[in-house]
């Protein structure tokens, strides 16, 4: 056991090796990224065929880290009904794909949550000629729901909470959802509230002929899952997310990271872009991962606002995903 232990700190120095993801990434030369298969904001494939979104930023900001190029990656659209499998049998390294963080996922499958990038709650989006103004207007209504993910469970606790019964239209896959409460077959569609905006802006037509209603269902913080027992992985992924959010408490953006790079005395600052105190050799990385991650997407700020944010085709508001200094719970440890 003596000389195993030796042999392990001469070959990971501080006992931090790549881990056997990692590992498979770095000989691939390319990370495996599960993302959805179109969601505005959030990953979906633009007119040229580019990924965007926040969740696809988030593996660019993976392959920054990994392998030194955020381009790097290939994409793996799954359907709700795909995603843990895909993940369970190695066919991707990660799932960033919004999806929802839950006892019975995280503990009871083989995965683990490195965070959550997004706290969504779930919502109703109905048109607005139906005169509805609430979610409890919806008695008697017939509501359009995707099978395979957390919607299912939280419809029918809100009905059971509320007093009211629904007519669920189960459906596999998000465009025969849209087809069916489109075409009228349904009187509301139920989903995360930020899909929901997503669908209203790209898929509507007509966004000003439809309405989020005000209620939230249910918690849904989103966030990247990988598979559990690799430990080194798992920590690359929850710290990647980490350093987005502590670089955006520090002030730090796409457009002056080479600046403060040069610059800066403040340790803090120092550390995150690789010129203070090494923070990638505890995960098996090079000390310049944060200042890669940074000058390839951003921080979480740029990120959120670009994709999601007032200014984009959704136009969320920051709410409970600003920092806490700003009302949010977006909180990241020190990076040290």
């Amino acid at each position: 056991m003596k000389i195993i232990f030796l042999l392990a700190v001469l070959l990971c120095p501080g006992l931090a090796c790549a881990g056997k993801t990692s590992d498979a990434i770095l000989e691939r030369g390319q990370l495996a990224c599960g993302v959805s298969t179109g969601v505005a904001g959030f990953s979906a494939a633009d007119s040229k065929g580019e990924w965007r979104g926040m969740d696809v930023d988030f593996c660019r900001a993976l392959a920054a880290a990994v392998l030194k190029d955020p381009n790097k990656v290939r994409w793996s659209p799954l359907t709700s009904q795909q995603r843990f499998t895909a993940l369970q049998s190695g066919e991707i390294d990660v799932l960033s794909r919004n999806t929802t963080w839950t006892l019975g996922r995280d503990a009871g499958q083989g995965l683990v949550y490195a965070g959550y990038i997004f706290i969504d709650g779930q919502g109703f989006l109905v048109h607005k000629r139906s005169g509805v103004m609430s979610a409890k207007q919806l008695d008697g209504a017939e509501i359009c729901v995707q099978t395979g993910t957390t919607t299912e469970k939280n419809l029918a606790e809100f009905a059971r909470a509320s007093r009211i019964r629904f007519k669920t239209l189960m459906f596999e896959n998000l465009r025969a959802v849209l087809k069916a409460f489109f075409s009228g077959r349904c009187q509301a569609f139920t989903a995360d509230a930020s899909a929901l905006a997503s669908i209203r802006a790209n898929d509507s037509g007509k966004p000003e002929d439809y309405v989020v209603l005000p209620e939230r269902i249910s918690k849904e913080p989103l966030g990247p899952v990988v598979r559990r027992g690799d430990e080194d992985w798992f920590a690359v992924v929850r710290w990647t997310l980490f350093a987005l959010l502590e670089a955006e408490e520090r002030g730090i953006t796409q457009a002056n990271v080479d600046a403060l790079r040069a610059r800066s005395d403040d340790p803090a600052v120092q550390r995150l872009l690789g010129v203070g105190e090494d923070v990638g050799k505890p995960l098996g990385l090079d000390r310049e991962w944060v200042y890669r991650v940074i000058k390839a997407v951003g921080n979480y700020g740029e990120i959120f606002e670009r994709n999601v944010g007032p200014a984009s085709l959704l136009q969320l508001p920051r709410g409970i995903n600003a920092l806490p200094r700003d009302g949010g719970v977006m909180y990241a440890p020190p990076l040290r």
